[in-house]
């Protein structure tokens, strides 16, 4: 095993990797911003290194920094979590050619799954249902009015180095159409420095639901069952997720586990992944991408199997064997986590940053929080609004519901403004409570209440 694992990454994702490696007696180096000093993942570490001035792109995406972090500390692989270089293939490469090991898939399948539309081909290939669009990216603006004219309105335009819910317009009509796809391209450009973009069909009434999957270096690739992701805003952002959906029969479990499998397979997968779909109300799933690194959610997966997925991850990329079957995964009870974020919902759900005074983190049977955050902590302007993950799990969903809600209540965060009370209406709602859920549900919800965002 590792003897030592640098955690190329911040907060909350870094603390989890962290406490995975201490469990398995490896020891961690952080890497931190000179913003970061004092953050909570360079507290626990065993090491730490300072790798640039606050802005991300100087610290914890230069890739000069993070390796020579590594190559310093004599640290044998390295854990990206995930944002930052988590999906870029050239960190892979790179971290492979000075001889230490990166904990994730393939710098191949990494470039196969990292471009939507290739994946989207790639999944197509494997027998995998995907929606009706484009044959790879669009070549200008005739092949998009022509593709959108065959797969009628309204349509979706997607980047292809999008993630994490970025990258994404929906369009209604031609004129729409013409005016979208040129900022859609130059927004690709700016966001991923990759101008290009694909069409798919919308589908109005739709559930998000993804499947969490373990490959290991010999050929065998199991799923962990899926996780319901449909309580999204228009953006794309994700604010709660469970885990099972409480839609899915064990009989659609197994058909759209199944479907995950072979999509991880056709690229010749190895480590945790995510294979995201489309779920219709007929029951009819469409492959949507994959994400190659663990996700935000993925604690929902271990409350309801019991498998560490961090762990598994480190012991995948050291060579061991995945040592259960697919017949061996089972799934108990209901998982829901909560993104605690430092945003003020009054006000167009703003962003904010500062000190903490006082921070109280709920507690109880069946409740985690995986946080960075600690009374007396600052928190800097310059990285995402996440300040925590409440997860919950309870014997079923109703409960799990109602113990998230306690959970909530007993949270409190001085000093800065938080999306806590809009969580609790999210979690009162009758539409959510009684499951009658998709990805339209939260702006609906949101228009009801008078928030904008």
């Amino acid at each position: 095993m590792f003897k030592k694992i640098l955690i190329a990454n911040r907060g909350e994702i870094a603390i989890r990797v962290i406490r995975a490696c201490r469990e398995m007696g490896i020891g961690t180096v952080a890497v931190y911003s000179q913003a970061d000093a004092d953050s909570l993942h360079v507290q626990l570490a065993d090491e730490s290194v300072c790798v640039g001035p606050p802005a991300g792109k100087d610290s914890y995406m230069s890739i000069p920094n993070i390796v020579s972090a590594a190559l310093i500390t004599g640290a044998e692989a390295i854990h990206p979590g995930y944002g930052f270089l988590s999906e870029v293939a050239s960190f892979a490469e790179v971290c492979t050619t000075v001889g230490i090991k990166f904990i994730g898939p393939s710098v191949s399948a990494i470039e196969a799954m990292g471009d939507k539309a290739t994946a989207r081909e790639t999944a197509k290939a494997a027998g995998v249902p995907t929606v009706p669009g484009s044959e790879g990216v669009l070549n200008d603006e005739g092949d998009a009015l022509r593709i959108a004219a065959e797969i009628g309105y309204p349509v979706v335009v997607k980047a292809t180095a999008g993630g994490g819910g970025r990258g994404i317009r929906v369009v209604e009509d031609e004129d729409e159409l013409l005016r979208v796809l040129k900022v859609a391209q130059s927004e690709a450009a700016a966001a991923f420095g990759n101008p290009d973009v694909y069409l798919e069909k919308y589908i109005r009434s739709m559930r998000h639901i993804e499947v969490q999957i373990l490959a290991d270096e010999y050929g065998s690739c199991i799923h962990l069952g899926e996780r319901e992701c449909s309580v999204q805003t228009r953006r794309h952002q994700k604010v709660v997720e469970e885990a099972p959906s409480a839609s899915l029969s064990p009989e659609q479990r197994q058909r759209i586990g199944a479907a995950a499998v072979k999509a991880a397979t056709a690229v010749g997968y190895a480590n945790a992944g995510t294979v995201e779909f489309i779920y219709t109300p007929e029951g009819n799933f469409y492959f949507m991408e994959m994400n190659t690194r663990i996700q935000v959610e993925h604690p929902v997966t271990e409350a309801v199997t019991g498998i560490d997925l961090v762990q598994w991850q480190i012991r995948i990329a050291n060579g061991e064997r995945l040592t259960f079957a697919q017949e061996d995964v089972e799934w108990n009870g209901h998982s829901i986590e909560c993104r605690v974020t430092a945003q003020n919902p009054q006000k167009g759900f703003a962003p904010a940053a500062g000190l903490m005074p006082h921070v109280r983190i709920p507690g109880g049977l069946g409740v985690r929080v995986d946080t960075q955050i600690y009374s007396g902590y600052t928190m800097p302007p310059f990285y995402d609004s996440n300040l925590a993950k409440v997860i919950v799990w309870a014997p079923d969903r109703a409960q799990a519901i109602a113990r998230m809600r306690g959970a909530l209540d007993e949270m409190l965060v001085e000093g800065i403004p938080t999306n806590a009370g809009f969580l609790q209406t999210i979690l009162a709602d009758e539409r959510y409570r009684e499951n009658e859920l998709s990805t339209a549900f939260l702006p609906q919800l949101m228009d009801e209440q008078g928030f904008v965002a």
